[in-house]
């Protein structure tokens, strides 16, 4: 499990940082109210924007 983190973090790294609230369908204030919005790299509630 630790070795997954690890390598999750140097792919990120490489590839550069993702936000998920740029393509989320909850990226607006009353819908998302975690502090991580809006530069979530990862969520419980994340969900595809269509």
């Amino acid at each position: 499990m630790i070795y997954m983190s690890i390598w999750k973090k140097i792919l990120e790294f490489f590839r550069g940082k993702r936000f998920l609230c740029d393509d989320c369908a909850y990226d607006y204030p009353s819908a998302c109210t975690r502090p991580e919005r809006p530069n979530a790299t990862s969520c419980p509630d994340y969900r595809k924007r269509y």
